[in-house]
């Protein structure tokens, strides 16, 4: 990779700035990136636009501007250009308000390659199907090219001789019976093209015959496949007559005693920052950084299947266009979002992101034995959330807000299971180790969901420390001769090679953020703390590929000081990279991390086996975490939330209250 300077381009007009310097970028200003990327001597008519988005300002410039003591920071933004033919690869950072290229660096592929573009996607069939070998594999397998469609995938890294300093694609066949088919039900196994996209050739091809293609549907929009409908469900409407209880000013909201900014992103998809509690600070910037989707199954054909949703696709791009009664039920807000489409013009997709009260059960209940009082209020929370659709892969993000203090992240995975041939049984009468069968003959590997999630946290202030919370189980003793004693353990986590980190429910494991500067008056530290949900982290081999490119996945937590530099899980360039990008690299300086200014990176997903009830479209599956307030508070700051607005639990006039007849506000948890 070479970096240099390169002076501005003439007769350039800045775009009007937004007030705030951590606003998404506008189309006028995707506009002005657009002009400034033309004026460039590099620019060719292959020149493609892989990623533009905000080069977001240092954290101690925006605090420093919002507390009057530094200038606005200047509005810059980052690009990636791709040229088609060559492969020319560069990143840029750009100055919207002076049209300056502040910075350029060329990629030589050594340190990975720029993410995959929708373009290069739509080549991968145009190039297999135009090469001899891969016809004559369909033909041996009773095909032609009219009859199966092609999915390109990401390639990984395995050290392949062929592949070093190209930009290789991976495609499977899928046979198509008409238009409406859906043809994730007809895996062609055992055949792959690997592709350079760039030269426009097949460079490889792997071919395993033996394989039965499927002849299972997948049609789940079939009226005959779906059956007769359910009969016996009733409308359930969900109704705020007055509206909904928070205000969006821009990408600025307010709901209760919480306080944010919100922001969209090609990669990351949407990012909530500034995030207050009763004015106080909480969290500076929480996103989906990276994520991971690896697959178990060895095969010639297989081994190479793990997908970086992120880094490598960009899944902020794939982000759905949201209809109400369909994706959002209620009185809902929706935003549009605004990104660079490949040929760096502004696109807009429309609702692509849902905002929205919900009902969550009882917030607070007693009914006291001595005075007779009896008080309940309502729990409820704000929704803020996206949906994008990888490929097959349908994930929502989902990240909650509570009256309480509470925040929690929920990935929701939905969609179509990637589907394989399913092999006869093994030669020991055992059925195939790596794979459920879901349908005749149809397999569905085994694999995992693994989501980053980057947690810059600043809890009443950026001087925090984590700690590691165990419960700690006592033997008798003479200081505990019954037995009944435990007690906890809390261990900082000092600086960064040791921060990596696995959750333990056995010893209800959590992590403590906390302020080294505030307190309660009681003398404890104000705090939050993240409550993980235990699953297993990356289950590949310690020396596999994928475990060299996805570091970050084998630890539920690693902990890094602040450096507006490291964004990426596994680092900027994921498509193609050898590995030890992000994460690695970010620890390998071993900075100190008490009373410093600390970047949580939570590990949390799902490993999936798949069941038949998968197929043929997944129900929605789920994974998350929860940060908490823990002493952040002197006492319970929900004491001033009214009682809910019904004759039936009126303050001490006990509690029967049902919820009929009062109007339905979401859901009706207990």
């Amino acid at each position: 990779m070479t970096i240099t300077d390169i002076a501005s381009v003439p007769a350039f007009a800045a775009p009007p700035a937004p007030q705030h310097p951590l606003s998404s970028l506008t189309a006028a200003e995707i506009d002005a990136v657009r002009g400034i990327v033309r004026g460039l001597a590099e620019t060719t008519e292959w020149t493609r636009f892989a990623y533009v988005g905000l080069e977001e300002p240092a954290k101690g410039e925006v605090l420093a501007w919002q507390e009057d003591d530094g200038p606005l920071p200047e509005r810059r933004a980052r690009v990636q250009l791709l040229d088609m033919r060559s492969a020319r690869s560069t990143d840029l950072v750009v100055s919207i308000e002076t049209g300056t290229v502040l910075r350029t660096s060329v990629l030589d592929g050594s340190d990975g390659q720029l993410p995959i573009l929708d373009a290069e996607f739509e080549e991968v069939g145009v190039i297999a199907n135009a090469d001899e070998r891969w016809v004559a594999a369909l033909a041996a397998r009773g095909l032609t090219v009219d009859d199966v469609v092609l999915v390109p995938l990401s390639a990984g890294h395995y050290g392949f001789a062929a592949e070093k300093g190209r930009r290789i694609l991976r495609t499977f066949a899928f046979q198509q019976f008409s238009p409406s088919d859906h043809p994730w039900a007809h895996p062609v196994d055992g055949l792959t093209a690997y592709i350079d996209v760039a030269d426009r050739t097949v460079i490889e091809i792997i071919d395993t015959p033996g394989f039965e293609i499927p002849q299972t549907s997948g049609n789940f929009d079939d009226p005959e496949l779906q059956g007769p409908p359910l009969e016996g469900l009733k409308p359930i409407e969900i109704s705020q007559p007055q509206g909904s209880s928070f205000t969006v000013d821009g990408e600025e909201i307010t709901w209760g005693q919480w306080r944010l900014r919100i922001g969209f992103d090609t990669r990351e998809g949407l990012i909530l920052r500034q995030l207050a509690f009763a004015d106080r600070p909480v969290m500076y910037r929480g996103s989906i950084s990276e994520m991971i989707v690896p697959y178990a199954d060895p095969a010639p054909n297989r081994f190479w299947q793990n997908y970086f949703d992120t880094g490598e696709y960009l899944f902020g791009r794939y982000t759905n266009e949201l209809e109400l009664g369909c994706d959002c039920v209620g009185d809902i807000t929706y935003l549009d979002a605004t990104l660079a489409d490949e040929l760096g013009s502004p696109r807009t997709v429309r609702n692509g992101i849902c905002l929205h009260e919900e009902d969550f059960g009882s917030l607070w209940k007693h009914t006291d034995l001595f005075t007779g009082s009896s008080e309940v209020r309502r729990q409820r929370r704000l929704v803020i959330s996206f949906f994008t659709t990888v490929g097959n892969y349908d994930y929502g993000f989902f990240w909650y807000l509570y009256l309480d203090g509470t925040i929690e992240c929920e990935a929701k995975l939905t969609g179509i299971l990637f589907t394989s041939a399913y092999p006869g049984p093994q030669d020991d009468g055992s059925s195939y180790p790596f794979a459920s069968q879901v349908a005749p003959g149809l397999g569905a590997p085994y694999h995992q969901h693994l989501f980053s999630a980057r947690l810059d946290m600043t809890v009443d202030g950026v001087a925090n420390v984590v700690n590691e919370i165990d419960a700690v189980r006592l033997p008798i003793s003479e200081t505990n001769p019954y037995g009944n004693a435990f007690t906890k353990s809390v261990t900082p986590i000092v600086s960064e090679k040791v921060s990596g980190r696995v959750a333990d429910g056995a010893a209800n494991r959590v992590w403590q953020i906390a302020s080294t500067e505030k307190a309660t008056e009681q003398g404890q530290p104000t705090s939050y703390v993240l409550f993980p949900t235990e699953t297993p982290t990356l289950m590949a081999d310690a020396a596999a590929s994928v475990t060299a490119r996805a570091a970050f996945a084998t630890k539920n937590l690693f902990v890094t000081k602040y450096d507006p530099d490291e964004r990426y899980a596994a680092g900027d360039f994921v498509n193609q990279n050898p590995g030890g990008a992000g994460i690695p690299q970010f620890i390998a300086g071993d900075e100190p991390l008490v009373g410093e200014d600390v970047v949580l990176w939570h590990t949390f997903g799902l490993t999936h086996f798949p069941r038949n009830e998968d197929w043929p479209v997944m129900p929605m599956d789920y994974a998350k975490f929860t940060l908490k307030p823990y002493n952040f508070f002197e006492r319970n700051p929900t004491l001033n939330v009214p009682a809910p607005a019904s004759d039936h639990c009126a303050p001490g006039h006990g509690s029967h209250a049902d919820g009929h007849g009062h109007g339905a506000h979401g859901h009706h948890n207990q």
